[in-house]
């Protein structure tokens, strides 16, 4: 099922870590995660978030404000019923951890090229195999995967293409154009539009839209922590002005903000 990063041939187990018959050898680090990014892969020295965002994202998430966002993709992935999934862009495992839980009889993968991330990502499920890789040269066999989940990330459609196998399909999960409206009007003075279906246009030839959906709900944001979460693991943690952001964080009143999240399965035909 692994594949070498650097010659992909397929990676066996060998004491604490794996190997390929051409001798690369990836160790398992303590935490329990593999790492099969390649220094030549490395775009940064430490590329992905780094440990403030992964924190802020964690404790927002743990806090429960996108729990049905979670479970409602949980529920689509236990309706396809995939013998192996892998969660691309895994981040710090909130979703993950909760695609496992929905299906505990499949071989779970997730991956993500922040170190930062997946190193508290491996604590929520340690069955589950947790790479430190990119979502560019995913270190897994073409075709071995029957479902895929990107949820919050960029995506290499045509690498998602090649993991699947015959009828297997991506869920992407994303927001919608009214996603975090009422933070993002008191953020700029004029609210960026963009398109919720523009992804549409990336879908390789060969894959197709099977499924498309829409979960909307108010969230309200009581304490200035929680608000100064969202901000971190958000662009507009680093967009916005700091003075705005500070005028949302320390405001006495609760802030009721909108989820907007589109999910959308395209299907390997």
């Amino acid at each position: 099922m692994l594949a070498c990063p650097i010659c992909s041939e397929p990676l066996g187990a060998v004491d604490n870590g794996v190997a390929c018959p051409a001798g690369h050898r990836f160790d398992r680090a303590r935490q329990g995660y593999l790492n099969l990014l390649p220094v030549q892969h490395k775009n940064s020295r430490d590329p992905g978030d780094n440990q403030a965002m992964v924190e802020a994202r964690r404790d927002f998430l743990n806090a429960g404000h996108y729990a049905p966002v979670a479970k409602r993709l949980a529920q689509l992935a236990a309706g396809y019923a995939p013998q192996r999934w892998v969660d691309i862009g895994c981040g710090e495992g909130y979703y993950t951890a909760q695609i496992a839980d929905a299906l505990p009889e499949a071989d779970g993968y997730a991956l993500d090229i922040s170190r930062e991330a997946v190193k508290r990502a491996c604590k929520r499920n340690p069955g589950l195999t947790w790479l430190i890789a990119s979502m560019a040269r995913v270190p897994l066999a073409s075709g071995s995967c029957q479902f895929l989940a990107s949820v919050f990330s960029p995506l290499d459609w045509d690498e998602a293409k090649r993991l699947l196998s015959p009828g297997g399909g991506l869920m992407k999960v994303g927001p919608t154009s009214g996603h975090l409206m009422e933070l993002r009007e008191r953020l700029y003075d004029e609210v960026r539009e963009y398109i919720d279906d523009k992804h549409l246009d990336l879908v390789p030839e060969g894959m197709a839209l099977a499924h498309s959906e829409t979960l909307t709900f108010k969230l309200t944001l009581t304490s200035g922590q929680d608000r100064a979460n969202l901000l971190a693991m958000t662009p507009h943690g680093w967009r916005a002005s700091a003075e705005r952001r500070a005028a949302v964080i320390e405001q006495v009143e609760p802030f009721e903000v909108t989820v907007s999240m589109r999910y959308d399965y395209f299907v390997l035909q």
